[in-house]
């Protein structure tokens, strides 16, 4: 036997091998480190932007002089004190429209102190500054709103509060909300899901487990994979199309009975979404279902089994936590895509909560964009605030889906 073909290094020619092995994990070692801490300062530098804009100072003046409404100062005012202070000084009409929007006795203090400050006082903020100025500059400010504004207060504001979550959205930038728009994330969310989860489930499970290996089925698969590659504004042209135009008495609910909506619904936007996501879950789920070891269905088709008897016994139980986590992956998408809403017709002020999935909508992303591109910064900074209420919701709906995956994982 030619002994050339079993030779190994030796003496020096082992030690400089070794040694080059050892020096290119280390190199290895350093890049994949450097790239983990590159990641991490720039999710940190996000955040810290997003935070820096929604505290900070900002200088604002009252347009009405609040002695006119009362001779106490504003903070001392009890809930009953602003309900007659509204009812004396609003008109009627206006009046009766908060009522019948929800009946003011039930409103909290704090929703009657902000309607005071917006329909009576109103304010007229001056200038914001970031967090960052806030803390490393306040002595500079404050000579600055002397000098530039000596009728304004100046005060450390917090952009998101309990009421900035409870209120819906206003042309004004002191008293906008969130509140519409979340509920329109949530129902887009949950129509996108209720629509993709079950029938991509289905799909995946047909291609993996049924499916022959010809080259139509090699196609589907191929376009499959492709199709969760293409952009959104993609989606958002084909939801345009099929569910706004062609299904329009189906999104409206004409054939319902709904005469005041458009195809331009909550429904048409979940329905886009939930395309949209349709890729991404069957290819999670096939990989999921693909991990189900062959020896259960060999067992299962051992006693008899029919093969739906061990997809729906066997192979589903066990892919369902993978099969979750494709949700996860599909919910994050779905609730932070902005383009294709803006096809189908989301609102870009909208003050009425959805009632159901032929309302008109919007939501956060919506939201957030349209108030980026207001030039005044009290609007970016509600932005910010915003943002961070995305990431809020994101996370949430993630760490419910994670609970629910995991506790699947546990039962089988």
């Amino acid at each position: 036997m030619n002994s050339n073909h079993n030779h190994y290094p030796e003496g020096e020619s082992l030690r400089r091998a070794l040694a080059t092995r050892y020096r290119n994990a280390s190199i290895g070692r350093v890049l994949f480190f450097s790239a983990l801490v590159i990641a991490i300062l720039s999710l940190v530098a996000l955040l810290y932007n997003v935070i820096d804009g929604a505290f900070g100072y900002v200088a604002f003046e009252y347009k009405n002089d609040p002695t006119e409404f009362t001779s106490k100062p504003l903070d001392d005012l009890t809930k009953e004190e602003l309900l007659a202070i509204l009812k004396a000084n609003l008109s009627s009409g206006a009046y009766t429209k908060l009522d019948n929007e929800k009946p003011m006795e039930k409103r909290s203090r704090s929703v009657l102190y902000t309607l005071l400050l917006e329909r009576l006082i109103q304010i007229d903020t001056k200038q914001t500054w970031s967090l960052t100025d806030s803390i490393f500059r306040s002595g500079e400010i404050k000579a600055e709103v002397a000098q530039k504004y000596p009728e304004a207060k100046l005060e450390f504001r917090s952009w998101l509060t309990p009421v900035f979550l409870t209120t819906p959205m206003s042309s004004k930038a002191e008293f906008a909300g969130v509140r519409t728009a979340i509920f329109g994330s949530l129902w887009m969310v949950g129509i996108a899901i209720l629509f993709a989860l079950p029938i991509g489930t289905g799909a995946a499970i047909y291609l993996q487990e049924y499916a022959n290996k010809n080259f139509l089925n090699r196609v589907i698969q191929t376009n499959i994979n492709n199709l969760a590659g293409v952009p959104s504004i993609v989606y958002g042209m084909l939801g345009l199309a099929i569910f706004v135009r062609t299904l329009e008495p189906l999104t409206s609910g004409s054939i319902f009975g709904v005469t005041d909506a458009n195809g331009r619904t909550i429904l048409s936007a979940g329905l886009t979404m939930g395309i949209l996501v349709l890729p991404l879950i069957i290819i999670n789920a096939q990989e999921a279902i693909k991990a189900v070891p062959d020896s259960l269905r060999q067992a299962a088709f051992g006693v008899g089994a029919t093969r739906w008897q061990a997809v729906w016994h066997h192979v589903l139980p066990n892919a369902l936590p993978g099969i979750l986590t494709g949700s996860i992956l599909a919910v994050s998408r779905a609730i932070g895509e902005t383009a294709p809403l803006i096809v189908v017709g989301a609102s870009t002020f909208i003050s009425l909560d959805p009632d159901g999935p032929f309302s008109k909508f919007t939501a956060l992303p919506i939201q957030i964009y349209q108030w980026t591109t207001r030039a005044q910064p009290e609007f970016h900074s509600i932005a910010a605030s915003a943002i961070i209420v995305l990431l809020v919701l994101l996370l949430t709906l993630n760490a419910t889906a994670v609970l629910l995956r995991n506790r699947v994982q546990r039962r089988y």
